[in-house]
């Protein structure tokens, strides 16, 4: 499951989350995987997980039918809704992804972005399991996440016993946390989502890559 250091760590860093988005060396494959999402999520009523301050929320809005953006953290939540994004096709709701209400509404796809990474590798397969429990089955799901680049990407810090790695990461107010980030390969991906999905198709650029996918 989410640690609670990694939830502690994006509540304090709500406020600078977005500056991820700003290195200039991204700014390409950025630009593409927006294209790349929204063209997934046309026409969708789209369940968003971890939606943290909205940024993907306000570009799925553009094409989909309607949004639903979760985040466990309430701080990330009032950081979404300084986005004044499109009432008629966002809602915003606090949320934990492992533990979804049941009043969220009926999906045609679930969005998560950039917390896949978070998940650790031997809590996957039952993330999986609980989302289709609450969304059903032949729902399509889109991951977006980081591909690890050597001078971009922040170093790896150590490996454990079940492959996952982790990063140590600064909050705005100097205390440092412990976060789980694992950055699977394609064949990695195919592997660990072949029992729970079906129609797996993966875009890998240089520093981000997409998967689409209908769970099973």
């Amino acid at each position: 499951m989410i640690t609670e250091q990694a939830a502690q760590f994006y509540a304090r860093s709500a406020a600078n989350h977005d500056r991820v988005y700003d290195k200039p060396e991204r700014q390409d494959d950025l630009a593409a995987m927006l294209a790349h999402v929204a063209a997934a999520v046309q026409g969708h009523t789209v369940l968003e997980l971890a939606c943290g301050t909205g940024y993907w929320s306000a570009v799925m809005a553009a094409s989909a039918e309607r949004v639903v953006a979760t985040d466990i953290n309430p701080e990330m939540i009032a950081m979404a809704r300084l986005r004044s994004l499109p009432g008629d096709k966002v809602s915003l709701r606090v949320a934990d992804a492992f533990a979804l209400p049941d009043d969220l509404g009926e999906f045609t796809a679930v969005f998560i972005g950039f917390w896949w990474s978070h998940i650790k590798r031997e809590d996957q397969e039952t993330f999986l399991a609980q989302l289709k429990a609450r969304v059903g089955k032949d729902i399509l799901l889109v991951l977006l996440d980081d591909a690890f680049v050597d001078g971009s990407s922040e170093t790896v810090a150590r490996t454990d016993l079940q492959g996952n790695t982790y990063q140590i990461r600064q909050a705005a107010d100097g205390e440092r946390f412990e976060l789980t980030k694992n950055y699977p390969s394609d064949s990695a991906l195919r592997k660990k989502l072949a029992s729970a999905v079906r129609e797996i198709k993966i875009v890998r650029l240089e520093y981000y890559w997409l998967l689409t996918c209908r769970l099973k």
